[in-house]
């Protein structure tokens, strides 16, 4: 590596597992990170335990210092003592108002897992799954007051099979990511990524996953139910109502093309749970009653009779 681009000052900005695979790749390589900052650490667990967030846990592992503000725009000033070069981010989770953006000479740069303009926002993994892409990318953007407007200096392009959900799509977003920002950085530093401006015309909003938007829709077609229920798999999962208790879904699929029946009707529950939706009879492959362990759809059956005839809702 050329030692200016070693000398770079260079200020990490993420907090899930998904940001802590980019940092670990961006300290492996070398990178001079002088500074992580993240969001707050949670309770976890009946007991509440304070778990540190994933990329906390990279940093203090190689020493690097971290700062978790309650809200980044009213608590910025430790950065101007870390006098960065440059800024990146991934999933941080909070917006970056424009004293941290002008702070670093070189600006900040983002990583972002949609095509932009398309699924400009919070939820861009989730959204093209739920609207059946085949494929998509990480980009590398620059960051800007406005959410996702940046001009994109590269991208990396990624499959989406069709048993791919968020949680599988996440793991090859972070790797494409880590690879991404990994060789870009010289690049980017060196002035030799211009970037391209996005089409303001194009633009769609990837809009954040509410937990009122993890309940199923049965007015959707079967296709749409599976790709609903892998864009929000294995967290926080998509659900319906049996009776009053929630059975999330995190996997299924579709067995018939002409379901007899109600909508939400469970039709057989031999070796497996199926329901019908408004054009087809749906396999529930992988499920969690309230209350429950999660199990396959068998082992459910097997253990909760007087299924057949009831609706899910």
């Amino acid at each position: 590596m050329d030692k200016e681009i070693n000398k770079t000052r260079i200020v990490y900005m993420g907090t899930p597992e998904i940001s802590a695979t980019v940092l670990s790749a961006i300290v492996n390589a070398g990178y001079n990170v002088v500074g992580l900052v993240t969001n707050e650490d949670k309770e976890v667990g009946r007991k509440r335990i304070l778990e540190p967030t994933p990329t906390k846990k990279v940093a203090l592992a190689n020493n690097i210092p971290v700062f978790q503000p309650h809200r980044i725009r009213l608590d910025n000033a430790f950065l101007q003592d870390l006098k960065p070069d440059l800024i990146i981010t991934m999933a941080y989770g909070q917006i970056v108002p424009s004293e941290v953006l002008n702070c670093p000479k070189l600006g900040c740069i983002n990583l972002h897992a949609s095509l932009l303009p398309k699924y400009r926002g919070a939820a861009p993994m989730q959204r093209c799954l739920i609207d059946g892409e085949s494929k998509t990318v990480v980009a590398l953007m620059e960051m800007v007051e406005a959410m996702d407007a940046g001009r994109v200096y590269d991208v990396a392009e990624i499959s989406i099979e069709p048993n791919d959900n968020y949680t599988s799509l996440s793991q090859k977003v972070a790797e494409a990511a880590a690879e991404l920002i990994v060789k870009d950085i010289p690049l980017y530093v060196e002035g030799k990524l211009p970037g391209v401006p996005q089409d303001e015309t194009k633009v769609t909003i990837a809009a954040k996953i509410k937990p009122e938007d993890e309940h199923l829709d049965l007015s959707k077609k079967g296709n749409e139910l599976v790709n609903y229920i892998r864009g929000l798999s294995e967290t926080p999962g998509a659900y319906l109502f049996l009776g009053d208790l929630k059975l999330k879904i995190y996997q299924a699929h579709i067995v018939d093309q002409n379901p007899k029946g109600r909508v939400g009707e469970i039709v057989k529950d031999v070796k497996g749970l199926y329901f019908n939706s408004i054009d087809s009879t749906l396999s529930i492959d992988v499920l969690q009653l309230e209350g429950k362990k999660k199990m396959d759809a068998k082992s459910f059956v097997n253990g909760c009779h007087g299924l057949l005839g009831q609706v899910l809702k």
